[in-house]
Parts: C-alpha cells; sequence; structure tokens
C-alpha cells in the first residue's frame, strides 16, 4: 500500500506526539539529575558533618593535649623550684654545720692556747714568788727597780711603798740604790719607805715622787702583768708559730 502525504492534522498530532516524548524525556532527566544531586548534596552534606566533627574531636584533642603539657610543664617547675629550694636549703645547712663545726675547733683551739698561756703565766707567777722568798736575789732586784724609778723620776724626795714582811730587805736595797744613783746621776735622793702595800702582792716596791703627782708601780705582779701584756705577741709567736690570719707587724 503505498503511503501518502500527512495533512495538516497529522503533522500537528505528530509534533504534539514528539514535543510530549521530549517533553517526558527532559522531565525524567531532569528527575534523574535531581535525584543524583540529591544523593551527591546528602554525601557531601555527611562528609562535611564527620569532617567537622573530626574537626571539633581533634581541636578537643589538641587542647586537651596542650592543656596537659601545660599542667605538665607547670608541675615539672614546680618540682625543680622544690628541689631548687631543697637544694640551696642542704647547702645553707651544710655550710652552717660546717662554719659551726670549724669555729667550735678554732674555740677549742684558742681555748687550749688560752689555758696553755695561763700554765705559762702561773709558772711565772710561781717563779716570782720564789724570787721573793730568795733574800740575796730580792734584795738585788729591788736594788736594781729602784734605781731605775730614781732615774725616771729625778726628784729629790721619793717614798718608797713596799710589803711590811719586805721593809728590812727594802731598807737594804734603798741603800744602795742611793749610791748607785748618785754614781749615775750625780744626784742625791731622800727616801722614805712606808710599808702600807697589801701582803697579797707577791712582792716589789711602788715609788712615789714629792710632789705625789708621780706613781711608779714597780711591784712584781705589775711588771709581771705588763711583761705578759706587752710580751704576748713574741710569746705567742714562739709558742704557736706565725698567725696566718695576721697582715700587720710592727
Amino acid at each position: 500500500m503505498a503511503s501518502r502525504p500527512l495533512n495538516d492534522d497529522e503533522v500537528l498530532s505528530e509534533m504534539n506526539k514528539m514535543v510530549a516524548f521530549i517533553k517526558q524525556e527532559a522531565l525524567e532527566k531532569a528527575r534523574e539529575i535531581k535525584v543524583k544531586a540529591d544523593e551527591e548534596f546528602a554525601i557531601e552534606k555527611v562528609r562535611r558533618a564527620a569532617y567537622l566533627l573530626c574537626c571539633r574531636e581533634l581541636s578537643a584533642y589538641v587542647a586537651a593535649a596542650i592543656l596537659q603539657a601545660r599542667l605538665v610543664k607547670q608541675e615539672q617547675q614546680a618540682i625543680d623550684a622544690q628541689y631548687e629550694k631543697k637544694r640551696k636549703g642542704a647547702e645553707t645547712a651544710q655550710k652552717i654545720a660546717q662554719s659551726t663545726l670549724t669555729n667550735k675547733s678554732r674555740l677549742k683551739l684558742l681555748q687550749r692556747r688560752e689555758e696553755h698561756l695561763q700554765d705559762l703565766f702561773q709558772t711565772s707567777r710561781i717563779a716570782i714568788l720564789d724570787l721573793a722568798a730568795n733574800e740575796g736575789q730580792y734584795v738585788q732586784f729591788l736594788e736594781g727597780v729602784l734605781v731605775q724609778g730614781f732615774l725616771r723620776l729625778l726628784e729629790p724626795d721619793v717614798t718608797v711603798y713596799a710589803r711590811a714582811k719586805d721593809e728590812d730587805a727594802v731598807e737594804k736595797a734603798v741603800e744602795a740604790a742611793k749610791r748607785s744613783y748618785n754614781e749615775i746621776s750625780g744626784r742625791d735622793v731622800e727616801v722614805a719607805v712606808d710599808a702600807t702595800l697589801s701582803d697579797e702582792l707577791a712582792g716589789g716596791v711602788k715609788l712615789i715622787s714629792g710632789t705625789r703627782r708621780i706613781t711608779l708601780d714597780n711591784t712584781l705582779d705589775e711588771r709581771l702583768r705588763l711583761l705578759e701584756d706587752r710580751m704576748l705577741p713574741e710569746i705567742r709567736h714562739d709558742l704557736f708559730g706565725p698567725n696566718p690570719n695576721r697582715k700587720f707587724f710592727t
């Protein structure tokens, strides 16, 4: 059967069918695109949510780690400070203990040295008592200190004070001393003996000028005291050696 040309209505009908088909195809394609877009959006939304969650968890973890590190550092600094404080305290205590021990040893040494000096001085006191007990040596000693006193005073009148038990020995020494003084100075001296010195003294005499303005203490006790005072550095040096802490010597 031979085909024939389509009339206008048939052409219009066919065109409508084609438009409807294309429209349907377009709608289905748009639906597929929308569905796929929705799926991709949902997936991306979930991925982003997971990413944000991970970021939050990571931030929290990092913050916790930073806080923990800070706390650890603070604790470490506190421990270091406490250790340093204890170390310095221990060093200070050790220095104090060492200084205390050194001071105790030094004081003990000084005490022993002082005891040794006192023993030496006590021996000297016993020696001067022995001198005063030996009449011959004692009169000779008195003569010497009297001449020394007369020469220092250079006075025409002198009062000599002595112990009561030394009065006779002093009288003998005075006569000899007056002669020696005259030979040395060419002067004469009038001497009065006053036996009122305390018997607790070891011996010796005191001289007072006639004007009563000058007094010379030549008792054995005073001479020993002066000797101990003036000779103490030499005595210490001879007994204990040079002092390492002493910088100046006269």
